[in-house]
């Protein structure tokens, strides 16, 4: 891997004169994830959605190497060769499932229908491959006919997980996709991203306030303050060893609770 498989260099979003995030810098290399961590507010999630073309930056620049060994700056691509990076290559899963999900359609046709989107028309191997993705995320078969909102919200994130990595994309985004369940529920889930990131060799990117999460799922961390990225470096070290003093004060909360 001599080649990362995103750079980004002075990423700025400005929503008028109030900032988003501004010069934003790094790359991601194959297999790697990579958590942007912060307080509400921080810009993490703007970064999030100018990264995965869903807003348009104020300034700077996003490239992402293709599978034919391409450089392309995200922003000059046009709007069905970004529908078709994020049917294929690119997976989203949100904090909200029903945001990720058709939830009038059955679980199987979720899965199937990103399978439809990379031209699979074979309704036996379809429904067979959504079985199997199902089973990976812990959903068990006889559920494949019933509808998303059947479902719990652990589930439901199962399913939209499923949903994103059967056409075995290479960049998965992740927002908060923990946020709002259980305890428990959280960690069975954390065990199965972990382990599908792991299988798969995907890349990632996950937003997330939570430090846990960050340190169980990711190998670097950038943490934002006010839009800015004020520390970034390996996760353990981050965590472990935090340089600057807002980071400081985030590690020792979470020790303190």
């Amino acid at each position: 891997m001599t080649e990362p498989l995103l750079r980004v260099r002075d990423l700025s979003k400005f929503y008028g004169s109030r900032m988003g995030c501004a010069d934003v810098s790094f790359e991601l290399w194959p297999g790697e994830v990579l958590a942007i961590v912060g307080e509400s507010g921080s810009g993490k999630t703007t970064l999030l959605n100018c990264l995965s073309t869903r807003l348009e930056p104020t300034s700077g620049l996003a490239e992402y190497r293709m599978r034919d060994e391409v450089w392309r700056n995200l922003y000059d691509l046009s709007e069905a060769e970004r529908r078709f990076l994020m049917r294929t290559d690119w997976g989203f899963v949100h904090q909200n499932p029903a945001d990720g999900l058709r939830m009038t359609v059955s679980a199987g046709a979720n899965v199937g229908e990103r399978m439809m989107a990379v031209g699979d028309r074979h309704y036996g191997r379809i429904r067979s491959t959504a079985i199997e993705w199902l089973g990976r995320v812990e959903i068990a078969e006889d559920r494949v006919d019933d509808e998303p909102r059947a479902f719990s919200g652990g589930m439901r994130q199962r399913l939209q997980i499923a949903r994103n990595l059967v056409t075995h994309p290479r960049l998965v985004f992740m927002d908060e996709p923990t946020g709002g369940l259980d305890v428990s529920v959280q960690a069975r889930l954390l065990d199965l991203i972990r382990g599908l990131v792991a299988d798969l060799g995907l890349s990632a990117i996950i937003v997330t306030h939570d430090l846990a999460v960050a340190r169980l799922l990711s190998h670097r961390m950038m943490v934002m303050k006010d839009g800015h990225v004020i520390e970034q470096g390996l996760t353990d070290r981050v965590l472990d060893d935090p340089r600057e003093p807002y980071t400081q004060l985030l590690v020792s909360s979470i020790l303190q609770v």
